[in-house]
């Protein structure tokens, strides 16, 4: 697993009209190609009078799935300049569609290059880019002597906790990442005398999103 990647968490739609001809970017998060094959087939659907529905998208932890489509304009002017926005960024997990209502006037080959590259931009500035880190949930089950302190060291720590289970022990369930797991470990076992032990659960991918963590699928 990454460390870290960047993508979007949600769908947008941003606007740009170049000499007439109007341009509408669609970007959405996808899982895996069929995902963005199903938004592809939805937008041309949803667009069905449009002079041309370009498409471009990007999958995978190393960028394996790359795809687009110049759709009817010359070759290498529309679905590239989409693509090379999202290469650019390292933007994974993307797909965009960008549809173009021709306005009468010819933009030439460098004018479509930059306005289906423009306008690709704007749909993913509009949906936000968000940073994903990897992280390793994990579980502390203490007795209630040591819990404090260990609870104190989480609280002002950087660490992330997600749940606390009182029983007849107390058992805190974190975020870890790799830059703080050995170090949490070894608190937990400075703390309790070596009697608590951290215990990994899963690992997950997360995104920050309003002051919380959430976990992406």
């Amino acid at each position: 697993m990454l460390d870290e990647y960047t993508t979007i968490l949600n769908g947008a739609e941003a606007e740009l009209i170049e000499k007439k001809s109007r341009f509408i970017a669609t970007v959405r998060p996808v899982k895996d190609e069929n995902e963005a094959k199903a938004f592809i087939a939805e937008m041309r659907k949803k667009y069905w009078d449009a002079t041309h529905n370009v498409f471009a998208y990007q999958i995978g932890e190393r960028n394996e799935i790359q795809r687009s489509s110049d759709d009817g304009e010359p070759q290498g002017t529309a679905g590239k300049p989409v693509l090379d926005v999202l290469m650019g960024g390292d933007i994974k997990n993307t797909a965009v569609v960008v549809t173009r209502y021709f306005g009468g006037t010819l933009l030439g080959t460098g004018g479509l290059v930059r306005a289906y590259g423009r306008s690709a931009k704007l749909g993913i500035e509009e949906a936000g880019i968000a940073k994903v880190r990897h992280y390793k949930e994990c579980s502390v089950i203490t007795d209630y002597t040591t819990a404090g302190k260990i609870q104190y060291e989480i609280t002002t720590g950087e660490y992330i906790l997600k749940d606390t289970v009182y029983t007849d022990k107390v058992e805190f369930i974190i975020y870890l990442d790799r830059d703080n797991e050995a170090e949490f470990k070894e608190m937990v076992s400075n703390i309790s005398m070596g009697k608590s032990d951290t215990e990994d659960i899963r690992e997950i991918y997360g995104a920050w999103v309003k002051g919380k963590l959430e976990e992406i699928r």
